[in-house]
């Protein structure tokens, strides 16, 4: 049976194996803090009967008006419990706090080249809205997916009509 609680200060202790998956970003202590700090109804583990960390998700709420949204900042499942449906659970979580904090829709960033993850997004409605070139640091030739799903307060699905041209990571707000 998985439990979906809190993240807390000691989990950070103990989520290596998770996090040492190479699709997965890491950050540095201080960034876990943050989002512990100013988002903490966003950052969720799922966790194992045994105690042991099975995956996590992380994300904040940003944005103005018809642009206020969750982002998933984070998300990743240890390679022992994949497949297993844990994924789609913190992705509904995640959902579900975006819809109580009246968002409009829910947006991510994924490397084109994480297929499987991509696929995922799709099965669970999400949409790529639009490329960012050279999005991620450590590899410049690896641009990323903004995926969007949009959330009941986007009665017209307004956030999710593609834009045809790929962005720069500095004009993504």
């Amino acid at each position: 049976m998985t439990t979906l609680r809190p993240f807390t200060c000691d989990d950070m202790f103990k989520f290596n194996n998770v996090n040492l998956d190479p699709l997965t970003e890491t950050y540095g202590l201080a960034f876990y803090m943050q989002y512990l700090a100013h988002w903490p109804e966003y950052f969720q583990v799922a966790e194992s009967p045994s105690g042991e960390i099975m995956g996590y998700i992380m994300g904040k709420a940003e944005g103005q008006r018809e642009n206020w949204h969750g982002h998933v900042t984070a998300l990743t499942v240890s390679p022992d419990y994949r497949r297993l449906g844990l994924a789609g659970l913190l992705m509904n979580f995640l959902e579900d706090v975006s819809e109580d904090k009246k968002a409009y829709f829910v947006d991510l960033f994924v490397r084109v080249s994480n297929k499987v993850a991509i696929n995922m997004y799709t099965n669970l409605g999400y949409i790529v809205y639009r490329t960012v070139l050279e999005y991620y640091s450590g590899d410049p030739d690896e641009d990323a997916y903004d995926m969007r799903k949009a959330l009941s307060r986007d009665v017209d699905k307004k956030s999710m009509i593609p834009l045809l041209h790929p962005a720069r990571p500095e004009d993504v707000d």
